[in-house]
């Protein structure tokens, strides 16, 4: 049943996502996602575990933190792709990043086990949107007060990984202290 999914219209999103859409290289997302997790993952295991709580900045977020974000962002984002997809038209509620990260406890973990975590989230992500017909990524739903498509939800997810992990070579990785 594997569909393509095409990218989403500007209408399908809030204008503050395009920065992420605009991210996702052209192309057939789940072979974007599927190669963007190994490229990830790739870097992320490259880390030693004393990186981890690294912070380029005092109230920024430690490597650890970032990771737990983006796996956190990803998994409401494909909840939200799995219930606009299926027909569900309850509107879903917003949520802060902030109070997630702070409530994930995520400095404690290893390094390995948060890359390990967002690896399964992914394959699960792809499942899921591997087995989306044509017409479900298509359908909308509301999220935060606004409408957004299930395409577009594919979007994002690559493009917010993607701006994460340009922040982490550009702010966290570039630093010479943390070399």
């Amino acid at each position: 049943m594997t569909q393509s999914i095409d990218r989403p219209e500007a209408s399908e999103y809030l204008a503050y996502y395009g920065r992420y859409v605009a991210l996702v290289p052209q192309g057939d997302i789940l072979a974007t996602l599927a190669t963007q997790n190994e490229e990830t993952l790739g870097l992320l295991r490259s880390l030693p575990e004393e990186k981890g709580a690294f912070r380029y900045a005092p109230e920024k977020w430690s490597i650890k933190e970032l990771i737990g974000h983006v796996t956190d962002t990803e998994r409401i984002f494909a909840n939200r792709a799995l219930r606009f997809g299926r027909n569900d038209a309850t509107p879903l509620p917003g949520f802060e990043e902030n109070d997630y990260v702070r409530g994930g406890s995520f400095d404690e973990y290893p390094l390995a086990d948060l890359a390990d975590g967002l690896e399964s989230v992914r394959r699960s992500t792809v499942f899921l949107l591997k087995h989306m017909s044509r017409e479900a990524s298509t359908r909308r739903g509301t999220a935060n007060g606004a409408e957004i498509s299930v395409r577009a939800l594919a979007y994002l997810i690559a493009g917010h990984e993607l701006h994460h992990m340009n922040v982490l070579r550009t702010k966290y990785l570039a630093d010479p202290t943390t070399a």
